[in-house]
């Protein structure tokens, strides 16, 4: 018996991660991302990577990670119950056995196309009610395709950039945008094209992969000294 209830319950564990898998996907998630950091989340362990900005940024992600991480803690003590009940022979496998049920439906609700439609409309009206702008992840907040970066290249002194002008280096049509120029504690924006490019100044870039990677060659210095 109290190898069933074990078994019951880790059942009720995979529903419930899948189940928010499919609800982090919904919102836009990437299902290899969304079940992990679901698992990291439930467990209290992992939850520390990049990707976790992901959920932490997005509102309705936000919620789904609270249930999460509250229903890890409370499955532990259930365990630790669990574990308990099992030298004292005390256990109710027909709730259980409810639970399970239960949740196994919700699951398969959660894959029928008609079901993710409905959440999917539902979270949409959630984020145009109740989302800033600032709440978004940067790579949703500009949309990013897959060979698209954001990141920041610092200038070296006597590099092929040091002393140009920002409109001679960012032409129209290039694909790579200034977002903004760091000099010391100083952040420019206004005005950046007729700005003159310093050694020191770290450049923040928005566009293609490559062009940005091609680029950053231009920013160290031609003086192997």
């Amino acid at each position: 018996m109290g190898s069933i209830f074990i078994l019951l319950y880790f059942l009720i564990i995979v529903l419930v991660i899948e189940i928010s898998v499919i609800a982090f996907t919904l919102t836009g998630l990437e299902k290899e991302v969304a079940r992990y950091q679901a698992i990291s989340m439930l467990t209290g362990t992992g939850f520390t990577t990049d990707e976790s900005q992901l959920i932490i940024d997005h509102p309705i992600r936000r919620r789904i990670s609270m249930f999460l991480i509250l229903f890890g803690a409370f499955s532990l003590a259930v365990i630790i119950s669990a574990i308990t009940n099992i030298l004292s022979d005390d256990l109710r496998l027909n709730k259980l056995i409810m639970i399970s049920a239960g949740l196994l439906i919700i699951f398969i609700l959660g894959k029928t196309p008609m079901t993710k439609k409905l959440f999917q409309n539902r979270f949409e009206y959630e984020m145009k009610k109740n989302l800033d702008i600032s709440e978004l992840p940067i790579k949703e907040a500009l949309f990013l395709d897959e060979d698209d970066v954001v990141t920041d290249v610092v200038i070296e002194k006597n590099s092929r950039l040091d002393g140009k002008k920002v409109k001679d280096v960012f032409k129209e049509g290039w694909d790579v945008n200034l977002l903004f120029i760091k000099r010391g504690e100083m952040n420019i924006r206004k005005k950046l094209a007729s700005e003159t490019i310093q050694a020191g100044d770290k450049l923040y870039l928005y566009g293609n992969r490559q062009v940005i990677e091609d680029l950053t060659n231009e920013t160290e210095s031609d003086d192997p000294h």
